[in-house]
């Protein structure tokens, strides 16, 4: 099995998962954070080396307070948890979005987990925080004005690296739980040339068999990026 470089994963459907069984909401996604414990272990296991996962987007404010409240301390849980097993995993973590606007409490907990991982060299875990893909492309092209780069010095290269993702290669699978069919402003710029992996499956459920299965769905796809089949079947 060909094991992708960069996975990236929209984690939807905890709230349904919950509804479904008669639970809280918070319940859903408590049982959502134990699935993203097992794929970033099994991620590690497979080799993948970039992991990015879609935690909390700026639209997310709009929930209600407890629930937002909920993710917040769910997440420092969960950092506080797995620090010392990303470390003898070897696993960095890196965060896309702004954590400014985010509670003390976390913006603490997240930086010194990241100082702590930064000589991790196995595996990049990305957590997607306060992220918004539009708000991160304006984000670059302002960057690159207030430098005053001149229209023609502007490659997709030196874009690239104004955004959160500088660095990193371009996911090759995005991978959405759920059954829903759409990017939600995750990785506008980073996943023009991704595949795509939809499941009908509630992300509390989607387990390391079936991040397996997604992979091997892709592995049976040919990624032309703008070639013939022929082009590519002559190299």
């Amino acid at each position: 099995m060909h094991i992708p470089t960069h996975i990236a994963i929209i984690m939807d459907g905890n709230g349904r998962w919950a509804k479904q069984r008669g639970l809280q909401r918070s319940d859903g996604h408590r049982a959502g954070t134990e699935a993203a414990r097992a794929v970033v272990t099994r991620c590690r296991e497979l080799g993948v080396r970039h992991l990015t996962l879609y935690t909390f987007s700026k639209e997310n404010w709009s929930r209600p307070k407890d629930e937002v409240r909920t993710l917040f301390d769910l997440l420092t849980t969960f950092l506080k948890r797995e620090e010392k097993s990303l470390k003898e995993q070897g696993i960095r973590l890196k965060v896309l979005g702004d954590i400014g606007d985010m509670p003390l409490a976390v913006r603490q907990v997240l930086k010194h987990v990241i100082r702590q991982t930064a000589e991790c060299t196995d595996m990049t875990l990305n957590l997607a925080l306060n992220y918004s893909g539009r708000e991160e492309i304006l984000r670059a092209a302002r960057a690159l004005a207030a430098r005053g780069v001149s229209p023609e010095d502007i490659t997709e290269e030196s874009f690239a690296n104004e955004l959160w993702t500088a660095g990193q290669p371009d996911p090759d699978l995005v991978i959405r739980t759920s059954g829903e069919l759409r990017l939600s402003n995750y990785l506008l710029f980073q996943s023009a040339y991704a595949e795509f992996y939809f499941t009908d499956i509630y992300w509390p459920d989607f387990t390391p068999a079936e991040l397996e299965k997604a992979i091997e769905d892709l592995n049976g796809r040919q990624r032309r990026f703008g070639r013939t089949g022929d082009q590519l079947d002559g190299e």
